[in-house]
């Protein structure tokens, strides 16, 4: 029988539930423990897929397609592993499957309870991820903050779960210590309190996760102990660190994995894991050498605030490879919306050692990402493009270079002469519809390498365990635009090379330029950075940041 664990958060939104997880996951892996993971999130929406960035964080997209939150980006990032689907839980997938067992009559008339069947629908959910991956452990994320009301069905089935097998479930409660600037003092009320809400659901937490700026001293944790009644050894400081792949060991260092496994009546099982993760941070803290990388975006800006976590994934598959190659990577944001027309940020641009013009959606802010590929491509910045930021690079080269003045995409400029990237056939029938959600192409893919190319050279320089079957890689997706082929011949015969297709010859994955050329300039139409992982870095990234290293020298 799999054993269960649940994380909450109390407090405030964004507190490192996700990345507590996917720690606490790995290290019990490391352990000798099959596990697997599930983030439960209580929004209506069926999937992701239709949420603004700035609104819920980047979308990932799992191998099968599904679109998910972006905790499940950490979940694999940490333990290296693909989830697909039944990974994601959203309280609107359950309302929606427990209203059409209604309607198939599967209740066999009777009334349907939210306060009952739901979380028994919940309940079958979690279990039956757990029996069809075979996990000894099944970690349970349960999304928002205690006390509001959308989590509250997921507390519930959390609760009968904990009764029906009391040593089979152990609850994880990640919460905020705040150090008010007035007082200057850290206090554990609001600890104390969301501890209460999570108690007023008939949960107790077996462990307290106590985040804050400079980490626990012992009165604080004795306070915890003693009014949130978990065990001392159990109240884990978890201080705000510069890099999240740090987490496990400093969990590892409280015992956290250790006392976990004892108190759901498990032996750890010692594996080479952990040391291999350990020898990469002691590499990554010694390195002092850094490069500038420029990111032409559209998503970050919310108000005054920046939020990165739209990116997070091509931020996170930058990190690896830098840190692979010995270096750090500065990140410089540049607008989009303003690229195009001020002369300072383009010579900005040219300040850094790469750029990279990342995923997007819609007209804005398509030509300052057009301008600054023009920029990298005629002064040799190491460039990488990724799905709309191929897009962008066909319309410039097809602009510039061959002479399309009018080229744009379909769906920047409907009307333009030339639309070198235009809408798939068969998507024009969901615009019609109104069907937005999980139509655009999805999930994993394969590409065809081309022999000779750099992309060729690259999957087999950093060749990995998801990248094993050249010449034909899977690479996950995620747009509903695509290289029209009708410009195939003219932009093959003006020098852009097409480095990447469908086996069938069809759809064209990747583009790039010879390196007699451009030292580096390659753009996907998938998405790399989804499969880029701590322990195994993607091979385009590893080459770009090779590329961005060489270009520093100089």
């Amino acid at each position: 029988m799999s054993k269960y664990i649940f994380v909450s958060g109390g407090v405030i939104s964004g507190i490192g539930k996700g990345i507590s997880a996917a720690s606490i996951a790995f290290i019990l892996k490391s352990y000798g423990y099959k596990v697997t993971m599930i983030k439960a999130d209580p929004y209506l929406n069926v999937d992701a897929g239709t949420m603004n960035p700035l609104e819920h964080g980047e979308t990932f997209v799992l191998e099968d397609g599904f679109e998910t939150d972006m905790d499940i980006g950490s979940y694999e990032r940490f333990v290296n592993e693909s989830f697909s689907r039944p990974n994601s839980m959203t309280c609107g997938a359950i309302l929606d499957k427990v209203i059409k067992d209604e309607r198939s009559l599967a209740y066999e008339g009777k009334w349907v309870s939210l306060d009952y069947h739901v979380p028994d629908e919940i309940i079958a959910w979690i279990k039956g991820v757990a029996k069809s991956s075979k996990a000894d452990i099944t970690i349970v994320e349960i999304g928002g903050t205690v006390g509001e009301v959308g989590n509250g069905l997921f507390l519930e089935a959390n609760k009968v779960m904990k009764i029906q097998n009391p040593n089979d479930v152990v609850h994880v409660h990640v919460s905020y210590l705040p150090v008010p600037g007035t007082l200057g003092e850290m206090k554990s009320k609001p600890v104390q309190i969301s501890t209460q809400l999570l108690n007023a659901h008939g949960l107790h937490p077996d462990f307290l996760i106590a985040r804050s700026k400079s980490g626990l001293d012992d009165v604080r944790r004795e306070k915890l102990s003693r009014y949130c009644f978990v065990p001392v050894e159990n109240v884990i400081s978890a201080h705000d660190i510069d890099c999240i792949y740090d987490v496990p060991e400093s969990f590892e260092n409280a015992n956290m994995g250790k006392n976990i496994l004892k108190k759901l009546g498990l032996r750890p099982k010692k594996t080479p894991l952990m040391d291999e993760w350990m020898k990469k941070i002691k590499r990554m803290r010694r390195i002092k050498k850094e490069i500038n990388i420029g990111i032409v975006g559209k998503y970050y800006k919310s108000g005054k605030f920046d939020l990165k976590d739209s990116y997070v994934s091509v931020l996170e598959a930058i990190n690896h490879a830098s840190w692979e190659h010995g270096v750090n990577a500065n990140i410089y944001w540049i607008v989009a919306d303003d690229f195009d027309s001020d002369r300072k940020l383009q010579e900005k641009l040219l300040e850094m050692d790469g750029l990279v013009v990342p995923q997007g959606w819609g007209s804005r802010g398509a030509q300052g990402k057009i301008k600054a590929i023009q920029v990298a491509r005629e002064n040799k910045l190491p460039y990488l493009g990724l799905c709309y930021g191929m897009q962008m690079a066909v319309i410039e080269y097809a602009r510039n270079v061959v002479g399309l003045k009018d080229a744009n995409s379909e769906e920047v400029d409907s009307k333009s002469k030339d639309l070198v990237i235009h809408l798939m056939e068969e998507q024009k029938k969901y615009l019609k519809e109104g069907k937005f959600g999980g139509t655009i192409r999805l999930g994993g893919w394969p590409c065809k390498i081309e022999k000779g190319s750099i992309l060729e050279s690259l999957y087999s320089k950093y060749s990995n365990d998801l990248f094993s079957s050249l010449p034909v890689v899977m690479e996950r997706h995620r747009h509903r635009y695509e290289f029209n082929n009708e410009y195939r011949e003219i932009l093959q015969k003006s020098g852009l090379i097409i480095s990447g297709m469908s086996p069938d010859g069809v759809l064209v994955e990747a583009v790039e330029l010879s390196k007699r050329e451009h030292p580096f300039f390659v753009a996907t139409q998938y998405h790399p950075e989804l499969k880029s992982r701590f322990i195994a870095p993607h091979p385009i990234f590893m080459g770009f940041i090779e590329a961005c290293i060489k270009q520093s020298k100089k």
